[in-house]
């Protein structure tokens, strides 16, 4: 037990007290979130509308989602994390409250598309603020822990809610509604503004490549046309889309094969909550035992763990295997999705993370609406065996796309010596020439310094402005960074 106590002690500490505010807030948005995980049965059953009327609305739904990450990226940075989080919070709980009490068709139909809509610009907000809070170094495991509580909130919300409807699905609604509220509170009254403000001592991104694509300006200014124009980070988000495109078909095909393999709907729900609960287990002990690896290979290793894990269901036909190749892809998940949203973040300029963040959000929004289509025309067309193995396929291409990407570069080799030169450590060395003592202090400023006003906690001699020699844009002593895997 105290091997156990102390990786979760490793696991959670030295992350900033602002951070754990935000993580709560969004574990209280997870525990609430009843609605989206009932909306198909909800329309189906207690509404009687036919599964392709509710399809529909699970579709406009995704459609509000996929303007919601482009959107709310674009707030997050011009308008600040914080504000972004809180009216998209706000306006979720009213549109959620709303649709509960929706009656017409299309009424509904409009409804679930704001509720999409308002309940997905927040994610951008939420990543580019972890990243402003959390040091580099310490993002994957800052990425780890909101992953988890979000999947927490998931597997509990989920069971909480089938008792929650027993008592009608209008409950529902308004409980998710207040849970949202409650999360939009926590934001306001203890999460504080993060979005750099304009300014030159902003470092505009954590790749240097970045910082030097964003300009003389430290990143102000960029727009989303500047996002769309960064060739290698629109490739990454390119291979991220391959890669969602595969695990969305763990929510639809596997469902459609495992029921053609003569198990039951029970059965899958026992498969696939496989996942989530792997997830709660395994999040924070995996992400300390790779912590401090590169993410280039965390990035292969985690889609290639997914991609062949899809791949091995063409081999099922039991429960038991089922269940095998959902702990498999789910180890996957566990490494792949915190490498994924630290990438991005460093990938970003500071001034543009929600921005980036939407862009890459929408490939998963892009692969929810392409993913189930493509899996069930396929199922239906080729059968099973070909689409689980197109999704090895696709996993594997998706897994070179981060290594081409993300590899560590060598450095340039230096300028070849001209010919008939001698190395340099044939050479003799250039002659010491004497130089001039340096001047001596001006009795002016010497009594400038003495006239200073003493600042409390500053030495004496330091600039006002708290930063002394070798000290970065925050006051932090210089220091070398990391070594990172090309990003």
């Amino acid at each position: 037990m105290g091997t156990v106590g102390r990786a979760v002690k490793e696991a959670v500490s030295g992350l900033p007290r602002e951070f754990w505010w935000l993580w709560t807030s969004t574990l209280v948005n997870r525990l609430g979130g009843f609605v989206v995980t009932f909306l198909a049965l909800y329309l189906t059953v207690e509404r009687g509308f036919s599964a392709s009327y509710a399809g529909l609305v699970a579709s406009l739904y995704g459609l509000g989602g996929s303007v919601a990450a482009v959107v709310g990226g674009v707030a997050a940075d011009r308008w600040g994390r914080r504000a972004t989080m809180t009216a998209a919070q706000v306006g979720t709980a009213v549109a959620t409250a709303a649709l509960g009490f929706a009656e017409h068709p299309a009424a509904i139909a409009a409804v679930a598309c704001l509720v999409g809509f308002t309940g997905n610009a927040s994610r951008p907000a939420v990543q580019a603020m972890i990243a402003d809070l959390v040091p580099a170094a310490d993002r994957v495991r800052a990425f780890s822990l909101n992953y988890w509580a979000i999947n927490i909130g998931f597997g509990v919300s989920a069971a909480v809610a089938g008792l929650v409807a027993a008592h009608g699905y209008l409950w529902l609604f308004l409980g998710d509604a207040l849970a949202t509220v409650l999360c939009a509170a926590v934001v306001f009254l203890k999460v504080p503004e993060t979005r750099p403000q304009d300014g030159p001592a902003d470092g505009p991104a954590d790749d240097p490549a970045v910082a030097g694509r964003a300009g003389k300006s430290g990143g102000a200014g960029v727009s989303l046309l500047d996002v769309l124009r960064d060739g290698r980070f629109v490739a990454l988000t390119g291979a991220t889309f391959l890669l969602a495109v595969v695990a969305q078909q763990g929510s639809t095909t596997l469902s459609v094969d495992m029921g053609a393999a003569g198990l039951s709907a029970s059965q899958y729900g026992l498969v696939i909550g496989l996942n989530g609960l792997l997830i709660v287990i395994l999040q924070i002990p995996v992400t300390r035992l790779l912590e401090g690896r590169g993410r280039a290979g965390l990035l292969v290793v985690g889609t290639l763990l997914m991609g062949w894990g899809f791949g091995l269901t063409a081999f099922a036909g039991s429960a038991g295997f089922y269940a095998l190749t959902v702990a498999v892809w789910t180890l996957g998940e566990v490494v792949h999705a915190p490498a994924m949203m630290s990438v991005v973040a460093e990938m970003s300029p500071a001034r543009a993370r929600g921005r980036y963040q939407g862009v890459h959000s929408l490939a998963w929004s892009a692969a929810a609406f392409l993913g189930p289509a493509v899996g069930g025309w396929g199922l239906d067309r080729w059968g099973g065996g070909t689409v689980w193995g197109a999704c090895a396929v696709i996993g594997t291409v998706a897994a070179a796309g981060y290594w081409l990407l993300l590899r560590e570069r060598p450095a340039p080799a230096g300028p070849p010596l001209a010919r008939g030169a001698a190395p340099a450590a044939d050479r003799p060395a250039a002659p010491v020439l004497p130089t001039a003592p340096p001047p001596a202090p001006k009795v002016s400023d010497a009594l400038e310094v003495a006239a200073a006003p003493a600042i409390p906690g500053v030495p004496a001699g330091v600039p006002a402005d708290g930063r002394g020699p070798g000290a970065d844009a925050d006051g932090a002593a210089a220091r070398p960074a990391a070594p990172r895997a090309g990003v």
